[in-house]
């Protein structure tokens, strides 16, 4: 009995400390790819496999009620610490070896999210490429801006040289 509530405790915190988490069934896959499953997301997730009911009781305590009937048959819960792009890029990648990996649903940022949209999330490209896209035309805005105001300095420029150069 202890066990189970150190179990659901656990749970419950992962419910609460992640950006998202995602619902997954995972059945027929074996141990070790499990295992290669985790690690391959250990970077930015953690991947629980638990009793339906303890799960059930867990997202409860957490206030987490976007899964509702939803545990069934054999679940587990990632829980993204980190980025989910990258988490739903390695679903992506470890599901198209491994198909009997599926995720059903999820939340993320406390919104609910289909499995449909996890795909789409791992389409995006990475934080790190958006945010440097966004600066490099953050740049040529600026770039752009700092050309249209020196603009008119370097024509009156020009104009007052051909008028000097006229006068002499």
């Amino acid at each position: 009995m202890a066990d189970k509530a150190a179990k659901v405790a656990e749970l419950t915190e992962k419910f609460q400390s992640s950006n998202t988490v995602l619902l997954t069934e995972y059945r027929g896959l074996t141990v070790s790819e499990l295992k290669e499953f985790r690690r391959s997301i250990s970077d930015h997730a953690s991947y629980a496999v638990a009793k339906n009911t303890l799960l059930t009781i867990a997202a409860k305590d957490a206030g987490v009620d976007q899964f509702k009937g939803e545990f069934i048959g054999p679940s587990a819960m990632v829980f993204v610490h980190g980025d989910p792009v990258s988490v739903a890029k390695s679903i992506k990648e470890f599901a198209k070896a491994q198909p009997l990996l599926v995720v059903k649903s999820g939340i993320m940022d406390g919104a609910r999210v289909e499995a449909e949209d996890i795909v789409k999330l791992a389409d995006l490209e990475s934080r790190e490429v958006l945010l440097a896209k966004a600066a490099g035309a953050l740049k040529a805005s600026l770039f752009k801006a700092a050309s249209t105001f020196n603009a008119p300095l370097s024509q009156s420029a020009r104009l007052f040289g051909a008028l000097a150069e006229k006068k002499n």
